[in-house]
């Protein structure tokens, strides 16, 4: 009888995981298209052609990269959100996006503990929705463990095998 019991518990806990992955990608993909969206729609319309120019003021007075790489990284990096975000949704290449997402999440991370050292008070991830960099720092703490968690359960969710031709 306790073989069966602890099979059941087994059962459950099998079951529970792969709804709390999914609940955490889901979550995650959300804040990563909500982050793209913040850079690329704000003041009531859409910036898809100058939204540039507004995000690279906010990347450059983080004080760390060149402003050739700032232009590249602000025309880019919604873009790169907005696709992080819907495969993290669609749960395609979820092992890739996990990993990319935990790497940028640390990216984020290393540069707001330098906003925070240099006491830098100035926008983040979210655009206008952004609190102190100290604030964000906390936020990007809880989504790096979220990702870590998806990327991990990704890595150990059992792929289906494919029949041999």
């Amino acid at each position: 009888m306790a073989k069966t019991a602890e099979a059941g518990e087994g059962a459950r806990a099998n079951g529970l995981w792969p709804a709390l992955l999914l609940v955490g990608r889901l979550a995650l993909g959300g804040v990563f298209i909500f982050a793209a969206y913040t850079k690329l729609y704000f003041n009531g319309a859409w910036h898809l052609h100058d939204y540039q120019f507004f995000f690279a003021m906010s990347i450059d007075a983080y004080r760390i990269l060149p402003l050739p790489m700032v232009e590249r990284l602000a025309a880019a990096l919604p873009w790169v959100e907005l696709a992080l975000g819907a495969l993290l949704l669609s749960g395609i290449l979820l092992r890739w996006t996990g990993a990319i997402t935990c790497v940028l999440l640390a990216i984020f991370m290393a540069a707001l503990v330098h906003a925070v050292r240099l006491h830098l008070d100035i926008c983040g991830c979210f655009g206008q929705h952004s609190v102190k960099p100290s604030d964000e720092l906390l936020q990007d703490s809880g989504l790096l463990l979220v990702a870590l968690a998806v990327t991990v359960g990704a890595f150990l969710a059992r792929r289906p095998r494919r029949s041999p031709a």
